[in-house]
């Protein structure tokens, strides 16, 4: 059994590990209908720090860049700043520090046959670098690779900054750091990044509800195989009774036959759940789970769900052992 925080859990929450609130900002430049931003990149970004609870300001700027042996372009995000982000996000490998240093998600450097340590060419606007792949992160653009400012420099040495994403103290109040972003320039443009995530809780409802479905079909299950079973031993019992069984022996017999099948369920079912899960998770393809979001078997868990395999079976055994006690020796008797 998963412990609370499973891969989905735990995937859904990265970027928010701190408990902070996220503000996405964006300059007015993407749009025609939009008043430019009256701060520089830098100025702005220095603004966005000044605010009461910030704590971490990240800056990014999006370009198509051509890759050598790639018919079609690719986007490359260059960032700077706060990268706690990289923190949780780094599978495999580290977290871009210098001009010529990328990484990118699963997706992306399989459908390019790249690994980390691999080298390629970034070209824009007629300059190139040589770039090292140093990092692949948990998930990814398929057509997206993320590198560090330094290499914008390089490339494009005039761009600047259109999107900013501030990292809030916790506790701090998300929408009065909105408000003060508005009033800094009509150019900016602040909203509060949700701090739930649909995906995740989609997926934990469907699981639970699948979860209750199947328990009580297994329950369903047990109860029509001990009906059927307690009717075709009838004489049996019939002739237990008549020798001083009690209906409290009746009730114990049957349902300790079952339970004892429930556990050997549990047993031979936590194992071949445990390699299910790790082929599963294993083979997402466009994510990759790194170790600590796979590790969620524990002894205490694995025993409530053998438990668990046990109580089921009680619980369909129950009801038609209850009626074998109640059968009297005559009924039972009676086809004889």
């Amino acid at each position: 059994m998963p412990q609370p925080e499973g891969p989905i859990t735990a995937y859904g929450e990265i970027g928010r590990e701190d408990g902070g609130a996220r503000i996405h900002v964006t300059t007015g430049e993407s749009g025609n209908d939009r008043t430019p931003p009256r701060l520089s990149d830098p100025q702005i970004e220095t603004r966005l720090r000044s605010l009461p609870g910030a704590e971490g300001v990240r800056a990014r700027a999006l370009s198509q860049v051509n890759m050598t042996g790639q018919t079609q372009p690719v986007f490359a995000d260059f960032y700077r700043g706060d990268d706690s982000l990289y923190e949780h996000t780094i599978v495999k490998g580290r977290a871009p520090a210098a001009a010529g240093e990328i990484v990118a998600g699963p997706a992306f450097l399989t459908q390019r046959g790249l690994k980390v340590g691999d080298r390629v060419t970034l070209e824009l606007n007629g300059r190139k670098i040589t770039a090292t792949v140093v990092g692949q992160l948990v998930e990814g653009d398929a057509r997206a690779l993320e590198t560090t400012w330094e290499g914008l420099a390089r490339l494009a040495p005039d761009s600047h900054a259109t999107e900013y994403t501030v990292r809030l103290a916790p506790g701090a109040d998300a929408r009065a750091y909105a408000e003060a972003v508005a009033a800094l320039d009509p150019g900016l443009h602040a909203s509060v990044l949700d701090s739930g995530n649909a995906g995740t809780a989609t997926v934990v409802t469907f699981s639970t509800v699948f979860t209750v479905l199947l328990t009580l079909v297994a329950s369903l299950g047990v109860f029509n195989t001990v009906l059927l079973n307690t009717r075709e031993r009838r004489r049996d019992l019939g002739m237990l009774k008549s020798i001083g069984m009690t209906p409290r022996q009746v009730v114990v017999m049957t349902v300790t036959s079952v339970a004892g099948l429930g556990a050997v369920g549990g047993l031979l079912g936590i194992p071949l759940g445990i390699v299910a899960h790790r082929i599963v998770v294993d083979n997402v393809g466009v994510v990759d789970f790194p170790a600590y979001m796979k590790d969620v078997w524990h002894a205490p868990q694995l025993a409530a769900m053998l438990l668990a395999g046990v109580a089921i079976a009680v619980l369909g055994a129950l009801v038609p052992a209850r009626s074998a006690a109640r059968m009297t020796i005559a009924s039972a008797l009676h086809t004889e």
